[in-house]
């Protein structure tokens, strides 16, 4: 049996393509287009004077600081736990997650839903945490760091925004489908998301995907298993983050964008009518 082939400066890539012009293995990430075929980085400086730019293995741009995006959204999700120590319910019952009025924990004239109109609701919510469980908001921010830092170093700063954003999105749709008068918080949806990714690129990249299943099962136990834990938001948020990380991880190299962003974009739309679906039924 022929040994496997990776690329020079990614030895965990297997790949059939060579540079053309010294003959080492590059894999799609370091492939520049040449005029004749593919190039690998260290003939193209010599070339040129400079180095192309780098790019992830989904097509991103390989950026100064890799975890910047994750950084950014645990301290968040971490200004938004203090104001809502400091203010109290105020700040979850504007800003959490239902369609119909009908939660039991504030009054009725004080309870508005996304059904009255105010859709915003559907990504703030995915910023709150129960400020009663300090365990909610640390396990989440925790799983963000541990699987969204290095998501983000293999997707790029655009694309993993991207993915955190739908599944959070999508996470919303499916609580409004399922339980529409629940009210509903936390960054779990996207977190799912991150999580049906991570599994993906870890497909991808030939990794052991033992360790990310393992905790993907054990996740998915505990959605259904635990008391007050909205296994509809993880479920949603877990589809639609592996299908959009599929399109990250398999888009052909001369369509990448538009296969990508157009399955991103896509996904989106689906959230966005399955939730106006959502919205129409309790009103109806």
């Amino acid at each position: 049996m022929d040994q496997a082939v990776c690329c020079y400066r990614h030895p965990d890539r297997e790949t059939g393509i060579r540079c053309t012009r010294c003959d080492k293995p590059i894999c799609p990430e370091c492939m520049v287009s040449a005029s004749v075929g593919f190039q690998c980085p260290d003939c193209v400086r010599q070339g040129s004077g400079h180095m192309p730019r780098q790019r992830t293995v989904a097509g991103g741009v390989v950026a100064h600081d890799p975890f910047l995006i994750t950084k950014i959204l645990i301290a968040l999700n971490i200004v938004v736990f203090v104001i809502e120590l400091a203010v109290g319910d105020r700040v979850v019952r504007d800003l959490g997650l239902y369609a119909a009025c009908t939660p039991k924990q504030f009054p009725p004239q004080q309870c508005i839903g996304v059904a009255d109109g105010e859709w915003y609701r559907v990504i703030t919510s995915a910023f709150l945490h129960d400020r009663s469980n300090f365990a909610h908001i640390g396990f989440n921010m925790l799983s963000l760091w541990w699987i969204g830092g290095p998501l983000e170093r293999l997707l790029g700063r655009s694309r993993y925004i991207a993915i955190y954003l739908v599944s959070a999105l999508a996470g919303s749709a499916a609580v409004l489908l399922i339980t529409p008068d629940s009210l509903t918080l936390g960054a779990s949806g996207a977190i799912f998301g991150l999580f049906g990714a991570t599994a993906v690129f870890m497909r991808r990249l030939r990794y052991d995907m033992r360790p990310i299943l393992i905790l993907l099962v054990l996740n998915v136990v505990f959605s259904f298993t635990w008391p007050n834990v909205s296994w509809q938001a993880h479920m949603g948020g877990l589809v639609a983050g592996t299908a959009v990380a599929i399109a990250m991880a398999y888009a052909p190299r001369e369509r990448r964008d538009a296969v990508q962003w157009g399955t991103a974009a896509g996904v989106l739309v689906l959230t966005v009518v399955l939730s106006v679906i959502a919205v129409a039924q309790v009103t109806s």
